[in-house]
């Protein structure tokens, strides 16, 4: 580590932050939300084993962070090292941070404990193959490949769930699902907004958006039929009615000014709404 700190201090720092440091800024919150979001559910369910969540938690930041520089390493980013000094500074970071996750994962697994984590690992590790995959057919099949993306991204909801109560139940799969369900509804109303950025009218922008609107409807509809199965709260429904609303909002209002630095702050607040909620649904009587 002592070696990396200093080989990095020698290189551009920009240069570096944008070698090892992952680049989807709204990733983390679509990795983190849904974790703390499967964590207090667990908790409300279960109520044990926060020793075993911190090394979750450990494992799975490490896990998102060694992509970025693996990728480079690998060959299958955009990004490249030039230098001696790059390639050197990735190699010590993948090694790092390959450390960092499977020293808690291996606590985790040991002893034959925690197995189920190995069945949410492939299928998020599965995700991620088939979105570097999608990757490959160009940007036009960007937005497809960040929704797929999503599906690792926020199985840490039913990991939290699953250490905190050791049952990867109907309620795990719900709640990874839920938190799938309002990642992709935020990765295309993004895409959206930045395709249609310079559109003026609300018959422009429905054309433009007409099928987001249908994927909210089906998310929606999806959320309620799955509260009326009994796997989650109904209440659970109300987390996703503020992107509801605000999508609906764009498309027929009579405002279209884009600001990249709003959107994503605001995205951000729409996240840890939908957290709060629905966790909050679980304390609603039924």
């Amino acid at each position: 580590m002592s070696q990396l700190a200093a080989g990095i201090q020698n290189v551009n720092p920009a240069r570096t932050k944008a070698l090892v440091v992952p680049r989807e800024h709204g990733a983390w919150g679509l990795l983190l939300v849904p974790l703390v979001t499967g964590a207090c559910v667990g908790f409300v369910q279960h109520g044990r084993g926060l020793g075993d969540l911190i090394l979750f938690l450990t494992a799975a930041l490490a896990l998102f962070w060694v992509r970025t520089p693996f990728e480079i390493l690998v060959g299958s980013s955009v990004m490249r090292a030039h230098t001696d000094q790059e390639k050197r500074i990735i190699r010590q970071s993948v090694l790092a941070l390959g450390i960092c996750a499977a020293v808690p994962l291996y606590a985790l697994l040991k002893d034959g404990r925690h197995a189920g984590l190995l069945f949410i690992a492939a299928i998020a590790g599965a995700a991620f193959a088939t979105q570097a995959c999608v990757k490959l057919f160009g940007r036009e099949m960007r937005m497809p490949a960040q929704i797929i993306g999503a599906i690792g991204l926020t199985s840490t909801s039913a990991g939290a769930y699953y250490i905190l109560t050791d049952r990867l139940d109907s309620l795990a799969m719900a709640l990874w699902l839920a938190s799938w369900l309002f990642a992709g509804d935020q990765i295309h109303f993004v895409h959206v907004r930045l395709n249609g950025a310079k559109l003026q009218g609300v018959r422009n922008r429905f054309h433009r958006s007409w099928v987001f609107l249908l994927g909210q409807v089906a998310m929606l509809a999806t959320v309620v039929l799955i509260g009326l199965w009994g796997v989650l709260p109904i209440f659970a429904v109300v987390a996703f009615l503020p992107v509801a609303i605000r999508g609906m909002i764009w498309v027929f209002g009579r405002r279209n000014v884009l600001d990249l630095q709003w959107l994503g702050i605001t995205e951000l607040l729409h996240s840890i709404t939908f957290g709060v909620l629905l966790i909050t649904s679980f304390y609603v009587p039924r």
